[in-house]
């Protein structure tokens, strides 16, 4: 729906990154997630801003992940927003449930 959208792509992709990428991010911690599962995810992603003419076929598919700022478009890569998610979930159960 937010590709389908009359936004500009800078906004199409900071809708992505407000609105789709926490729901993934909750989903994280409930779920046991394959990584290929994760990649698949990805590269769905990369594959429906192709169709909707977002990125070009052949682009560099780094420059997606790069932050706005640096030069790139600023799209949050779920697979590390996977690994950040179990992490921060690993050390607030580390820290709070620690035996002493």
């Amino acid at each position: 729906m937010i590709l389908k959208s009359e936004q500009n792509a800078r906004n199409k992709i900071t809708a992505i990154g407000a609105l789709a990428v926490p729901v993934l991010r909750y989903c994280f911690g409930i779920f046991n997630w394959r990584t290929e599962e994760i990649k698949k995810i990805d590269r769905k992603t990369r594959k429906m801003l192709t169709m909707y003419k977002m990125q070009y076929p052949k682009a560099d598919i780094d420059t997606l992940y790069i932050k706005r700022k640096e030069g790139g478009i600023g799209l949050v890569q779920i697979e590390a927003a996977y690994k950040a998610e179990i992490i921060n979930i690993a050390e607030y159960l580390n820290t709070n449930y620690k035996k002493e």
